[in-house]
């Protein structure tokens, strides 16, 4: 009688912890909304681990250069530069300055701007690198203020002014060379940011594509597995969760910022996605599809079926992307030279 009367007095103990979390854990949220920033940014999480980023060759890039840029005074961001794999002899072995005047060669360059988590040398985005570099184009990336080793504490307005001023270091070098943007899922919120920017100040890219986007961060946090099953069990759990979110200043508003978008827009997205729902993706194709501003511009949606498996951040492996992008930029390489 004794031990049972302890075990559930045990019991109840825990039960009551349990209780105790479950109501401290959102009033925390609610009153720490930077704990809610940490959530959606991720930047501590730094996989894979123990890898050098200022070796990029150890992730099988032997034909990329590791550079650091200064866009603000106390910030400082990692930058990959990979070339075109047909300049991949001329590279080896050659320092910063040669590749800066290779980005004046007659091949394009993407920015790509990576989603939250991790780091410019993640191993989906090494894959993707592979890929583009193999189509011939140069492809440039970096770590956010406050991700990887680049210094500085994160924000949406911090990181959109990185992306801004890797653009500007890419312009400043790439001569006549058509100049795209790639986001992928959080990086959609700071590719239409950029973008957006860009086509108010007249410079806009020669296209835009949107990996795995969303509409914007509130309903993407509404709409995440963790907070589907949440909302059923929790009463009040936008007041806790969401209003946090917006109070940090985190919008990522893409489907405001695509109605000031001006220049071709394809959109990839997998059915399977478990972090973005794909109706996202297509609610914010729908958005753009039907806005004046791109009136003149192509913009595409292209799905990636359930049965392929691609999920959230596996589309590089399509056979089909060389086509879809040679179709689609190859329209907005034309529309450039003219």
């Amino acid at each position: 009688l004794y031990r049972r009367y302890g075990l559930w007095f045990r019991l109840r103990k825990l039960i009551l912890w349990l209780l105790g979390v479950y109501i401290a854990i959102p009033f925390l949220v609610k009153l720490c909304p930077a704990i809610q920033a940490k959530l959606v940014f991720l930047n501590f999480v730094r996989v894979p681990y123990f890898i050098d980023l200022k070796r990029p060759q150890d992730q099988g890039l032997n034909h990329t250069c590791n550079y650091y840029l200064q866009p603000e005074e106390d910030v400082t961001i990692g930058v990959w530069h990979t070339v075109p794999a047909a300049l991949w002899k001329n590279a080896r072995g050659k320092d910063q300055l040669w590749f800066e005047e290779a980005l004046g060669s007659s091949h394009p360059v993407i920015l790509y701007l990576h989603g939250n988590a991790g780091t410019r040398g993640g191993d989906h985005r090494v894959e993707l690198y592979k890929v583009l570099s193999s189509l011939g184009y140069h492809v440039v990336t970096f770590d956010y203020r406050g991700w990887g080793d680049s210094i500085g504490s994160p924000s949406e307005r911090g990181m959109t002014y990185d992306a801004l001023h890797v653009f500007d270091w890419i312009k400043a070098r790439s001569g006549d060379n058509p100049v795209y943007i790639w986001g992928h899922s959080l990086g959609t919120g700071v590719a239409t940011n950029l973008v957006r920017r860009l086509c108010e100040r007249e410079t806009p890219p020669d296209a835009l594509i949107l990996e795995s986007p969303f509409t914007n961060i509130r309903e993407e946090a509404r709409s995440h597995p963790f907070s589907v099953a949440s909302t059923q069990y929790f009463p009040g759990f936008d007041w806790f969760f969401l209003d946090p979110i917006t109070t940090s200043g985190i919008k990522f508003a893409n489907d405001e910022n695509v109605k000031y978008i001006s220049c071709s827009l394809l959109i990839l997205h997998a059915e399977d996605d478990p972090v973005v729902p794909f109706h996202l993706g297509k609610k914010l194709y729908n958005i753009a599809a039907t806005s004046r501003s791109f009136r003149d511009y192509k913009v595409q949606f292209v799905p990636f079926h359930t049965d392929l498996g691609y999920r959230h951040k596996y589309i590089y492996r399509s056979p089909e992307l060389p086509r879809i992008l040679r179709e689609f930029l190859g329209k907005s390489e034309h529309e450039h030279h003219h």
